[in-house]
């Protein structure tokens, strides 16, 4: 059987886009065709720290004297109600998973432009508790990890670490509040495949650092291993 005509596809797509239009995540206006998720308009408009570009960056800074780490950066600024916090509030609370691998495409093309993240050989995110991730569906970190790996072509190693207890909300408490309730809540499940190896840890947002720091200590572990930090947003 032959295969439906391209024409046929289109006019069927173009159809559909007249009675539900989709809509960009960030500001709700219609999509032209060479959009996905994002419009372009929102794209150059969200914050770019441009810290991939700098050794010693804000974010690389957080970590100084609490966990010896390659390079760190952050995509973007996150300010209250802008249109980052929009998106990633859709990715963390309202399913749109996609999100994160679109923010993660974008990423990856920045991360790529720097040699040092060109070494690295494998991608792990941050892990959310499995009840969490049960009830949102997809930990955001590893869609964000999905679409960094597209661009730097890295695998993404999921289950690398984990998360076995829940601990307390991180949310109201204090640096070393933070600190005291991850360091011992990350377990690394799969040494061998870390061991010797560049290792991208990703997360969706940094404020003070204490669950990345539990996680690449984790990592850090293992002999030999090399630990660079990449997140979207900086708080």
């Amino acid at each position: 059987m032959s295969s439906i005509p391209y024409y046929i596809k289109r006019t069927v797509s173009d159809l559909g886009s007249l009675i539900y239009p989709r809509k960009c995540y960030a500001c709700g206006l219609n999509l032209c065709d060479c959009e996905e998720y994002i419009c372009l308009n929102c794209q150059c408009s969200l914050p770019r720290t441009n810290f991939y570009r700098e050794k010693d960056n804000p974010v690389s800074k957080i970590f100084w004297g609490r966990v010896k780490l390659f390079r760190a950066c952050s995509f973007l600024y996150f300010h209250k109600g802008g249109s980052l916090q929009t998106l990633i509030h859709k990715l963390k609370y309202e399913g749109k998973s996609e999100i994160g691998v679109e923010l993660g495409r974008m990423f990856g093309g920045e991360l790529y432009k720097n040699s040092d993240y060109a070494t690295v050989d494998m991608i792990v995110p941050v892990p959310l508790h499995y009840k969490k991730e049960k009830l949102r569906g997809y930990n955001q970190s590893t869609m964000i990890s999905n679409g960094i790996s597209e661009i730097i072509s890295a695998n993404v190693a999921e289950s690398c670490i984990i998360r076995p207890d829940k601990g307390e909300t991180q949310t109201n408490k204090a640096r070393y509040e933070r600190w005291e309730n991850v360091r011992s809540a990350f377990v690394l499940n799969e040494p061998d495949i870390v061991r010797g190896k560049h290792i991208l840890l990703v997360d969706d947002v940094v404020t003070t650092g204490s669950t990345i720091e539990a996680c690449a200590n984790a990592i850090l572990s293992e002999k030999g291993s090399m630990v660079s930090v990449a997140t979207i947003a900086m708080a």
